[in-house]
């Protein structure tokens, strides 16, 4: 099987303690890490994906708004330039231990940021990356 995931999500699994919206929410995304933790293959998808899937039915929900969308399509660019990649919709990733470390420098430095702007998540994630990375649920043994 493969997991769904939209870009810029990409960049939140970088920083995941266990920490989200809703516990039905945070429930969903840890058990999408254990997968990815043991190796399941990533599908980039363009819109809602299998991390927002707990959120769709509920009226609060942004995984539609087009602010959303223009984050996916900017931390395609950012994280395809660091996998050495042109990344699109459909194309499939298996995360590395080598490209999880890759990204969470690139994530440290600011070199894929542009999508975070905005992000009411961003100075937590900003804290976890200056606290390296402690604590995340994404942990990819190296190849």
């Amino acid at each position: 099987m493969t997991i769904s995931i939209r870009p810029h999500h990409l960049l939140c699994m970088l920083t995941y303690l266990g920490k989200g919206y809703t516990p039905d929410f945070v429930g969903n995304y840890t058990g999408i890490v254990k997968r990815l933790n043991a190796g399941e293959p990533i599908e980039l998808v363009s819109g809602p994906d299998d991390i927002c899937q707990p959120m769709l039915g509920e009226s609060t929900c942004h995984c539609h708004n087009d602010s959303v969308q223009s984050r996916d399509l900017e931390a395609a660019v950012e994280i395809g330039h660091v996998l050495g990649r042109n990344l699109q919709t459909g194309d499939c990733i298996v995360l590395t231990g080598e490209a999880l470390q890759a990204l969470r420098k690139a994530f440290s430095d600011g070199t894929i940021r542009s999508a975070c702007v905005a992000c009411e998540w961003a100075e937590l994630c900003s804290d976890i990356a200056s606290n390296e990375y402690r604590g995340c649920r994404l942990r990819l043994a190296p190849a």
